[in-house]
């Protein structure tokens, strides 16, 4: 398995399913388009909603993305584990009632395992499955994995409210015994319980039944169309094909923190605050890029608490000046071969942070200068 950078990889999958049939779609903003019950674009198909409800037809049934995210329901947690990201990047293939289960397990295990595409050894890879779902577990192992890597769960049911859904089954790589220091993974693992050793790296929904209140799963009504709805993120997928510990050790964001570093006078050594920000400034600038301002209200105060807690972290650091737009570049430079948009909109959002950031310190000495 080679190691590959985040500009590879994202070729790589656009390029594999545009092989299969599949239409090259761009990156909504991150700015809902039309949609008024989201602050951010959260997840690769919310663009694909129009398709997947009838209401409008695709000229191609078939569709690969690379779609900008941003969720804050985990905030506290970046830094701090991991992979917890607020912006992220989620590639997906789509199959808008065209092919159905089969096919997508077969495409992702051909993409996985094939020298051609990843390359990854097959007994690196582990799935589980919807426990009453045999037509999954049978086509994974017909496929070529053992079965003692295919776990059958309660939970991989994708159901929100009334309306369709489906069993789901999630991919997931196995990062070997060094992330196993207690021996007990594995066991964790097959309890969808929480562990290193096994990261999810895609999830694929079979969105076959319709839910209704009411109604015991087991009879839910099947689908007249059926679909596929598949998730991977980059940043996890970088983990592994750069062989790194955590997303921050990664090329999407090395960059970033050595910035940070930079303008610290001081030398990383993992420390939190250097993640916390490197994470928010790539949030605060593909949000703004795509059209968001910063506000007391909606995504723009979602926005201005992402600053103001980079704020605080810089000065954690040492930091007292103002020097979030300083990263704005290195961000721009990591992500313009994706997003061309960004090199068109850097200096208006370069200016629109700095003026948040003077906000910011002129507001804390307001409120901390003596009466």
């Amino acid at each position: 398995m080679e190691k590959l950078t985040s500009n590879e990889i994202r070729n790589k999958w656009i390029s594999f399913f545009e092989s299969k049939g599949h239409k090259v779609m761009e990156s909504a903003p991150l700015v809902p388009q039309g949609d008024d019950s989201l602050l951010f674009i959260n997840a690769g198909v919310t663009p694909l909603k129009k398709y997947f409800d009838g209401t409008v037809v695709p000229d191609n049934k078939r569709i690969v993305t690379i779609q900008k995210c941003i969720r804050t329901n985990d905030i506290d947690n970046v830094g701090v584990t991991k992979s917890h990201q607020t912006f992220f990047e989620m590639m997906g293939n789509f199959s808008i009632g065209d092919y159905f289960k089969s096919e997508a397990l077969e495409f992702a295990y051909e993409f996985l395992t094939s020298p051609e595409w990843m390359g990854i050894d097959k007994d690196k890879i582990y799935v589980t499955v919807y426990t009453k779902d045999d037509e999954a577990y049978n086509k994974w192992a017909e496929l070529g994995l053992d079965k003692s890597h295919i776990i059958r769960l309660d939970g991989n049911f994708w159901e929100i409210g009334e309306g369709p859904c489906g069993p789901d089954s999630e991919i997931f790589y196995d990062r070997g015994v060094e992330y196993d220091k207690e021996g007990d993974a594995f066991l964790k693992f097959s309890r969808d319980e929480d562990q290193s050793r096994y990261i999810e790296i895609w999830n694929n929904v079979f969105s076959q039944f319709n839910s209704k209140n009411g109604v015991d799963r087991d009879d839910y009504q099947e689908l007249p169309h059926k679909n596929i709805d598949t998730g991977a993120g980059l940043e996890r997928w970088c983990c592994i094909f750069q062989d790194v510990d955590s997303t921050f050790e990664t090329d999407l964001f090395t960059p970033i923190i050595e910035k940070i570093a930079q303008l610290a006078g001081k030398e990383y050594t993992q420390e939190m605050p250097y993640k916390v920000i490197a994470d928010h400034i790539r949030a605060v600038v593909m949000a703004l890029s795509d059209g968001a301002i910063f506000e007391n209200t909606g995504r723009g105060y979602v926005l201005r608490r992402l600053l103001r807690r980079s704020v605080r972290m810089g000065k954690k650091l040492g930091i007292n000046d103002s020097f979030l737009y300083k990263l704005v570049d290195v961000v721009v430079d990591t992500m313009k071969d994706s997003y061309k948009e960004l090199v068109d909109t850097k200096a208006v959002v370069k200016t629109q942070i700095l003026q948040e950031e003077e906000l910011f310190h002129n507001t804390c000495l307001l409120y901390t200068s003596p009466s």
